[in-house]
């Protein structure tokens, strides 16, 4: 069997920068290839998209901020996620399968789903408990580092 290179006069062997880059290719090809969640919320329509590897999996109603408050718009990856959460800032309120995006702001669950489809929120971004617990489910199985959350309006 043939060596993939003869030592280099600097002592080691040439072929040793190749089969690194390899691997880290390899390794790089694997992360392209594992799986990406993005939940796409659209302030105007108060609707909520998500894909999953690129297809399109579900459309929901959310409501977000309403009068008086903000909804932050932008690209965010989850930061913290629980499945039981309980508002600590607005009576105790129980905001289940909350997926934190940025500082107190999260998507998570709400029993008024009679709002879900129009701005009522202290700027959390609400959904159906049914559809928080598939989007939780989803962050979950695929790691917050393969979600991305983004915000326009």
């Amino acid at each position: 069997m043939k060596p993939l290179a003869k030592p280099s006069a600097a002592g080691g062997w040439r072929a040793v920068p190749v089969a690194l880059a390899l691997l880290l290719l390899s390794g790089l090809l694997v992360r392209a290839e594992a799986a990406a969640v993005v939940a796409r919320v659209d302030l105007s329509s108060q609707r909520m998209t998500v894909s999953v590897n690129g297809v399109p999996r579900y459309s929901w109603l959310v409501s977000t901020a309403r009068r008086g408050y903000v909804t932050p718009t932008g690209v965010y990856r989850p930061q913290r996620l629980y499945r039981e959460y309980y508002s600590r800032k607005y009576y105790n309120s129980p905001m289940p399968y909350s997926i934190f995006y940025s500082g107190g702001f999260a998507i998570h669950g709400s029993y008024a789903v009679n709002q879900l489809g129009g701005p009522a929120s202290h700027g959390c971004i609400r959904l159906h408990p049914a559809n928080a617990a598939t989007l939780y489910s989803l962050v979950q199985s695929y790691g917050p580092g393969n979600t991305t959350i983004v915000i326009t309006r």
